[in-house]
């Protein structure tokens, strides 16, 4: 989990990941919408997010495309619904403690 929220607290890797939610987009294509920062650079962020399980790599002739792994958001996406839970239990007792008091 700790490899997931480190790859979404970048910006460049939010951008990639939006790129990539509804299809499959080539290395260049997202190096091309990055011109900031230099394709080597693009090329890290890419490995980072397959590391942490949140895209997935198909090579196509000499070419290396990437989609979302929306799967790969799991275990993190469970935290987090367990502590909004958590902190929406306290706030129902704490209003409805007030409403008796």
């Amino acid at each position: 989990m700790d490899e997931v929220l480190t790859a979404v607290a970048d910006p460049t890797r939010r951008g990639i990941l939006l790129l990539t939610r509804d299809r499959e987009v080539a290395a260049g294509e997202i190096a091309v919408q990055f011109p900031m920062i230099s394709r080597p650079a693009v090329s890290q962020h890419l490995r980072v997010l397959i590391h942490a399980g949140l895209l997935h790599m198909r090579r196509d002739g000499s070419r290396r495309l990437y989609r979302l792994r929306a799967e790969g958001f799991a275990e993190a996406a469970g935290f987090l619904d367990r502590m909004w839970a958590a902190r929406l239990d306290h706030l129902k007792h704490e209003v409805e403690k007030e409403q008796q008091g």
